[in-house]
């Protein structure tokens, strides 16, 4: 057994986030002593190494609780795809102390930026999501999805983009005004509605994804005009606040 402390020295993660991990039913300790100490034994252990793995590919806590407390989880599959993300890592690693070298060598004037492309890291980081993706949230949109023809699907995206194009036209408008937040309430009822049950802490995520550039921002924009992905972020930040 050891105690938080050892273990917070030993994997190098705070002894603050450990007991943040034990509080949301993440990760707890083997047993507590009579004043209340964490203690810590074996399988502990590996499940903190299999959260840390998790976090290295970027998944959100919430989805991690999902995955290893599953029944079907799956230790290697997870170790595979570690090993494969820190090999991409390490290539890119040598590429920019290669680039750091031809610096050395031939002057700051020589320009190349291909050793900075992280693109194959963030594309196998995303695949490897992909296949642990069956969150609760994705299973209910299944389950909608598939009772839907493809005309249904035209509709209901065409609805969806609607409520942006009604953002767009409250721009000049106050995002905390009572008109705009109605709007919120109206994209947050529609998401519920067609895809998944949208909590306010997924709604909050959508609205940085949603003004956080790529094809989502754009179509929004296209849609309502320039800025109305940021303002319905904007928007959704103070119906969540």
């Amino acid at each position: 057994m050891k105690t938080v402390n050892e273990v917070s020295k030993l994997t190098g993660v705070s002894i603050r986030t450990l007991q943040y991990y034990d509080k949301i039913g993440l990760l707890k300790p083997a047993e507590y002593t009579e004043s209340g100490y964490r203690l810590y034994d074996d399988a502990a252990l590996e499940r903190l190494q299999q959260i840390l793995l998790f976090r290295e590919l970027e998944f959100p806590l919430k989805d991690i609780k999902d995955i290893v407390t599953r029944s079907d989880f799956d230790k290697r599959k997870a170790l595979d795809q570690q090993i494969e993300l820190l090999k991409l890592k390490k290539e890119h690693i040598e590429n920019l102390i290669d680039m750091c070298k031809g610096l050395k060598l031939r002057g700051v004037r020589h320009l190349d930026f291909k050793a900075f492309d992280s693109s194959k890291i963030d594309e196998y980081a995303k695949k490897a999501k992909e296949q642990w993706g069956k969150t609760p949230e994705f299973k209910e949109f299944e389950e909608k999805d598939k009772k839907r023809s493809k005309r249904d699907k035209e509709n209901m995206m065409a609805d969806f983009m609607e409520i942006f194009k009604e953002f767009g036209a409250m721009k000049e408008e106050d995002p905390k005004s009572e008109r705009v937040q109605k709007q919120v309430e109206k994209l947050k009822n529609f998401i519920t509605e067609n895809f998944y049950n949208c909590t306010n802490e997924i709604l909050s995520s959508l609205g940085k994804m949603y003004a956080g550039g790529g094809e989502f921002t754009e179509n929004i924009n296209k849609m309502g005009g320039e800025g109305t992905a940021e303002f319905t972020y904007e928007a959704i930040r103070h119906f969540c606040e």
